[in-house]
């Protein structure tokens, strides 16, 4: 029974270990709690208390006369605003955080890649001459902070993408002018009375999805580059195994990676250290999950326990004294997972309380004590553990591909280019890419389509590149990592093997979906595959999701020119037009379309056809996947074939218990 919730053998442990416990948790609410058939298809509108209106049946109309199709582009063009006002605070935040450092007003804070600073700085208009990396930092952080506030002209940033992809954006008026500006006027146009012409209500909601991915989360990426160091590649570990049973285990869990890179540094704070010893722990171990992890993992190598689904399951590890957390995807149900456990929840942004929670608010100014002040509570709660069940599997992986990186490996310092890469697609070896993000979601296997989805692809010779929760669960079949070649075609194999990397690249959180759009912006602009990324043959891909963020994601890769594929189901089902609108609309207006499917292998075969049919379009090598070798050459003695995947999607030799 519990097999088919997930086909993590870890998480199925652990379920029997909640329900031994009495701990709810998602898996178990998703079989009580159906989702409601009318919304679930975007059929239900609750813009304002002449309804909620439900145009099911025989009725076609709201109370207001407004028509199915307003409905669901209002409900769709909300998501992503909501989705797109959650990164971009995040990319505010970062900004004033800048600030603070600049100004010497942020101790523990410094600027760790100067590099990464003047380069930003270019990208911003900032002068750089002679001055100090604080003085340029300041003004990096106050141009970046305009962008918000900004009423007129283009966000900066776009200037980043292809010169054809910018007209694009600029012909049909979609080019975003500020980030709030665009947001606040998605909530004003779906609000009663409104805007109530779903296709211009669509275009808008595009415009709004922009401000996130060539605004507000390219802001988030590169700042915490500039403070906490750009990523390269580390080695680390992941799943419930990450848990010590002989020290204080502190899970790091949210999207910020402010506070969390503070209590990574603290932690070895010998003080610290010994009022741990004195509570009978023999040190502390920061784990990560979701998004915050995902920071540290790429910075620091700190391990990740799990993705959104298992945030109770941790808890009910009995090993967990302090689940620190700040926004974004944390589950109420945590608190009252952690009452039948000894964990102490602790909310840390001045945006998020939790009922039942302990809140300690996080301050950059008063940034070390606050976080000393976190692990001395959780070392307080080791001596309160009571039935401790920590399963037993551990899994490797190498993580850190920043674009920065991926252009570094493939000519070194002088000559960091996407020439080699652009190269292997054209000549076959690499069929195509595959960005893959996104959620978990209870109402479909967990992890298993992520899985498939990625295994079904590399195999036939696709690169992946992946963020966010999508991340974890490849950590944790052991799908990061070089000993996963051989489930790799052998075009991409080889290319892999010569550079020294693995065929899956863990490129951050999911705020760093903006790194993924400066790499197809690069390889745009290197030649050979086109001169836009609606060019390249490559697709997005969202297996799992549940969030609005993963709609706006979704939204601004459209927007920039991607096919995009989402999981599970459709929000806007129960409209064919509006279906209609974002799919053959959209790109006939970007050239990027939003699909959703919710059998996983469907979407490998539609990501294959588009890969292959850009592939025709750009008139290069037709893909052969013998051509550089004979399958039975590379094929493990394991292997799976496609039928079968549901006996063994996490067959792969680096996973251990």
């Amino acid at each position: 029974m519990e097999r088919r919730k997930t086909i993590d053998p870890s998480v199925v442990e652990m379920l029997a270990q909640a329900k031994e416990k009495e701990i709810s948790t998602p898996f178990d609410r998703a079989e009580v709690t159906k989702p409601c058939p009318i919304g679930r298809e975007g059929a239900c509108c609750k813009h304002c208390f002449m309804g909620p209106c439900r145009l099911v049946g025989k009725t076609l109309k709201g109370v207001c006369g407004a028509t199915l199709e307003t409905v669901e582009a209002r409900n769709l063009a909300r998501s992503i605003a909501a989705g797109a006002a959650a990164h971009s605070d995040h990319g505010r935040n970062m900004a004033l955080t800048l600030i603070a450092v600049a100004e010497g007003k942020a101790p523990g804070f410094q600027i760790k890649d100067e590099k990464k600073l003047r380069r930003v700085a270019a990208y911003l208009g900032v002068n750089v001459g002679e001055r100090s990396k604080e003085d340029i930092a300041l003004d990096v952080g106050k141009v970046a902070l305009g962008e918000f506030g900004k009423q007129e002209g283009e966000l900066i940033y776009l200037k980043r993408a292809p010169a054809k992809r910018q007209e694009v954006w600029r012909k049909l008026g979609i080019a975003p002018r500020g980030i709030d500006r665009e947001v606040a006027e998605a909530m004003h146009r779906t609000c009663m009375g409104c805007d109530q012409d779903a296709e211009h209500l669509l275009l808008h909601a595009l415009t709004c999805s922009l401000t996130d991915g060539w605004g507000g989360s390219m802001i988030a990426t590169d700042i915490s580059d500039i403070i906490f160091g750009t990523p390269v590649p580390v080695a680390a570990t992941s799943n419930f195994g990450t848990l010590k049973h002989d020290e204080v285990n502190v899970v790091i869990h949210g999207h910020e990676p402010v506070l969390a890179e503070l209590l990574v540094a603290i932690v070895s704070d010998p003080e610290i250290q010994a009022y741990a010893k004195s509570k009978g722990a023999n040190g502390i171990n920061i784990v990560g999950m979701c998004c915050s992890g995902n920071e540290l993992l790429l910075r620091h190598g700190v391990p990740v326990v799990g993705n959104f689904l298992q945030q109770e399951l941790t808890i009910a590890t009995g090993a967990v004294e302090a689940m620190v957390v700040d926004y974004q995807c944390i589950m109420q149900g945590i608190v009252a997972a952690a009452e039948k456990a000894h964990t102490k929840i602790i909310t840390t942004s001045p945006k998020v309380k939790i009922t039942g929670a302990t809140h300690v608010e996080f301050d950059e100014h008063n940034g070390v004590e606050i976080a000393k002040s976190i692990l001395r509570m959780a070392i307080d709660n080791f001596p309160n553990r009571k039935n401790v069940h920590i399963p037993d599997y551990m899994d490797r992986m190498v993580v850190g591909f920043s674009h920065e990186y991926i252009a570094y490996m493939q000519g070194g310092v002088y000559r960091e280019s996407f020439r080699p890469l652009n190269d292997a697609v054209i000549a076959g070896r690499i069929r195509g890419a595959a960005g893959i993000v996104g959620c978990n979601n209870p109402h479909t296997p967990h992890d298993e389509a992520h899985i498939g989805i990625v295994k079904e692809l590399i195999r036939n010779d696709v690169l992946v590149v992946t963020t966010g929760c999508a991340a974890v669960a490849y950590s944790k079949a052991g799908l990061l990592t070089p000993e996963v070649m051989e489930y790799a075609g052998p075009g991409l194999r080889e290319v892999c093997a010569a550079i020294g990397i693995p065929p899956v690249l863990h490129m951050g959180s999911c705020v760093d979906n903006s790194r993924i759009l400066t790499v197809l912006s690069q390889m745009a602009t290197e030649g050979g595959l086109g001169d836009d990324i609606a060019d390249l043959p490559a697709v997005g891909i969202a297996p799992e999701w549940m969030s609005e963020k993963a709609l706006c994601i979704g939204a601004y890769a459209v927007a920039s020119g991607v096919y995009v594929l989402f999981g599970v189901d459709s929000p806007v089902a129960a409209s064919p037009k509006v279906a209609d609108l974002i799919s053959k609309g959209w790109e006939e207006k970007v050239g990027g379309k939003l699909e959703f499917e919710p059998d996983w292998k469907k979407i490998v075969e539609k990501s294959l056809a588009h890969i292959d049919a850009k592939r025709k379009a750009l008139k290069i090598a037709d893909y052969d996947p013998m051509r550089f070798a004979r399958s039975a050459t590379y094929l493990p003695a394991d292997y799976l074939p496609y039928e079968d995947y549901d006996k063994g999607l996490y067959s792969v030799k680096s996973h251990s218990r």
